[in-house]
């Protein structure tokens, strides 16, 4: 049974094409199946194999996302945590990993400085003694001291519990290679069943999102996140090379798969997509 149940949830989605528009096919076939005896039976059966898929997908796809994650949070809280807080108090070794750290500590430590000053100009502060302004100053400059320094130790935090649970991710890919098959199956059922304008406002919304006109702006955002996540210099250079660069490559990408799989499964679809798009 389950074994009958997996041949028919690997079935391909795609239809291929022929002289016959496949709206008449399905109708005939839907009649056929009405007048087929065995028709009640074989529903159920659909039924069956349907909330199989559905089950083991959602079941299966739960533990790639939350698995990994709780895993990265416990490794980082009992595992890597307590090393690398033993090791940072331990050497003692630089506060900043990177010299884009540096900057934002003594721009942070100027913009207060400026505050200060500000303050007293106004007479927002009474006490306008020079020794005041300093110890403030002293005061605010050891806090950015201890920020960045746990900055710094987060981010080797990260970039262990990172790769551990990684590692699990990916030994979760390679042992489900059976339920990797069922989710692909039905992720193509979702897809492929929506209907045209619902795929062309997904096209639209994705396009938009991630390589539209307006895209950059949220990438830089995305990978200023990620290098700071891991303790990387956030090099400008580096930030703006891959926004002009990736976004690209996966518009290209995207256009071939509407070319070479929506087109031939769905040519309606395509079809509202531009119309949409203009």
């Amino acid at each position: 049974m389950k074994y009958w149940n997996l041949k028919k949830v690997n079935k391909p989605t795609v239809e291929k094409l022929g002289p016959i528009p496949r709206s008449i096919i399905k109708t005939f076939e839907k009649f056929k199946k009405e007048l087929d005896p065995n028709a009640e039976i074989e529903a159920i059966e659909e039924f069956r194999v349907a909330r199989y898929l559905t089950v083991n997908s959602i079941k299966y796809l739960l533990i790639l996302i939350l698995a990994p994650v709780l895993i990265n949070q416990l490794s980082k809280i009992l595992l890597f945590g307590p090393f690398v807080d033993y090791c940072w108090n331990h050497y003692q070794p630089d506060m900043f990993l990177n010299s884009s750290q540096e900057e934002r500590a003594f721009a942070e430590l100027q913009q207060f400085e400026e505050k200060i000053h500000f303050e007293i100009l106004i007479g927002k502060i009474n006490d306008i003694s020079y020794d005041f302004a300093e110890q403030q100053i002293r005061i605010k400059a050891v806090q950015l001291a201890h920020k960045y320094a746990s900055e710094s130790a987060d981010a080797i935090k990260n970039i262990l519990s990172d790769t551990f649970s990684l590692g699990i991710f990916i030994a979760l890919l390679v042992g489900g290679k059976r339920q990797i098959s069922i989710l692909k199956s039905f992720i193509n059922e979702i897809i492929y069943g929506l209907s045209d304008t619902a795929k062309a406002f997904l096209i639209i919304l994705f396009t938009d999102i991630f390589v539209g006109f307006h895209s950059p702006h949220g990438w830089e955002v995305i990978i200023e996140a990620i290098l700071r996540h891991f303790g990387l210099p956030e090099s400008r250079e580096f930030i703006f090379l891959f926004i002009s660069t990736f976004p690209v490559i996966l518009d290209t990408v995207f256009k071939y798969w509407i070319f070479r799989y929506l087109n031939r499964v769905s040519p309606s679809a395509v079809a509202t997509y531009h119309n949409m798009n203009e």
